[in-house]
């Protein structure tokens, strides 16, 4: 969730600034859009309780982060890459963190 937050702070800010070389480009805008999306779906895993469910929005953020994160690399919009990597530490806390509270 911080992670697309931030994201999303860092696209608005290449958006909306003057001489970024991204202002007002659909790239940026889609970047946006990405990280809102993240954002909800952070929002929703946490309070999903279905195993299938959450085994299947963990993929879409996943691919979400990839898509964005490659976004990012081409607008270059490198913190941007930064903040989508930080969310893939986070992906992947969350799944360790699952596997254990199922196993214990």
């Amino acid at each position: 969730m911080a992670s697309s937050l931030a994201g999303l702070a860092i696209a608005l800010y290449a958006y909306y600034t003057p001489l970024t070389g991204v202002t007002g480009t659909l790239g940026a805008l889609i970047t946006i859009l990405a990280c809102i999306a993240l954002a909800v779906m952070a929002l929703a895993l946490a309070a999903l309780k279905g195993r299938g469910i959450r085994i299947a929005l963990r993929i879409v953020i996943l691919l979400g982060l990839a898509g964005t994160f490659f976004a990012g690399l081409l607008l270059h919009l490198w913190w941007l890459g930064v903040a989508m990597v930080a969310g893939l530490v986070g992906l992947i806390l969350d799944m360790v963190r699952a596997g254990r509270h199922i196993h214990s």
